[in-house]
């Protein structure tokens, strides 16, 4: 479940009943997850995750014990050595606080801001692939903007961090992206690709924002849009900002949900 998807929960759950909140304070050496990632303990239920093993095991125990009324610390420290069986060898603090529905707006604020710092994702292109890339987003962390120049392409239900949006000429939605936005174009149309592609490209020149721009398709495909690109006035080194085919190398496959996995893959090798 993807961290919007995490926090829509967590303020659902706290409307009817209290739970405390684990976070991830600090990391020495290393740990299962960073500093900033959380759960929520309820008395029957766990939302998100510290990174699990013995490490989590303790402390949920921990985070009961307060929900229950015992006086604990609000922050461990935990070794991942022997003691704890887990072998990562390094030590990590976690911060545990009650909340209960009074603290909502406030979490509701600390997840924007958590949700800001995500990767912004543009996809251009509402086909089987786009549909199985967006699903598969869906439980990563990153905020998806799903792109079509037919509004009635989109299913009624999207992930909690996508959106869909509608721009007719498709590339129109290409100023408006989110700075850096990682683009993946595959539309129903190669007239559309490239005009798509192109708008990336005088952005690219006049604000250099968009990490990575990966257009789906092969090297012939690519080969053939070259040319049309050159012709459009863009240089070579221009169009070296643009990747084709996308995917990590070495998966095989040309199923949807296959492609998916090796763009998302590809997509999450460009950072945070």
């Amino acid at each position: 479940m993807s961290l919007r998807g995490q926090t829509d929960e967590l303020l659902r759950r706290l409307a009817e009943a209290p739970a405390v909140l684990i976070r991830v304070a600090a990391v020495q050496g290393s740990g299962p997850r960073a500093p900033g990632a959380w759960m929520a303990v309820f008395a029957d239920t766990l939302v998100g995750t510290i990174g699990g093993g013995q490490l989590e095991f303790e402390a949920v125990a921990h985070a009961r014990a307060l929900l229950g009324g015992e006086a604990v610390e609000p922050r461990r420290r935990f070794a991942l050595g022997p003691s704890l069986g887990q072998c990562c060898g390094g030590v990590v603090h976690l911060a545990f606080e009650a909340v209960g529905a009074a603290d909502r707006g406030r979490l509701q604020v600390q997840a924007r801001e958590a949700l800001a710092q995500q990767m912004p994702v543009a996809l251009f292109g509402g086909g089987h692939v786009g549909a199985a890339i967006v699903q598969l987003l869906g439980t990563l962390p990153v905020h998806t903007t799903w792109i079509d120049s037919r509004g009635s392409i989109f299913p009624a239900e999207l992930p909690a961090n996508a959106r869909a949006e509608h721009s007719e000429p498709v590339q129109g939605a290409v100023p408006g992206l989110a700075a850096g936005s990682r683009v993946l174009i595959m539309s129903f149309s190669h007239a559309e690709d490239l005009d798509i592609v192109a708008a990336c490209l005088k952005r690219l020149r006049s604000r250099d924002d968009l990490p990575f721009v990966g257009l789906i398709g092969s090297r012939s495909k690519w080969a053939t849009f070259r040319h049309r690109l050159e012709a459009r006035g863009f240089s070579q080194a221009e169009l070296a900002r643009i990747t084709c085919p996308i995917g990590v190398p070495g998966i095989k496959g040309k199923e949807p949900e296959v492609i998916a996995v090796a763009a998302a893959a590809q997509l999450l090798q460009t950072g945070g």
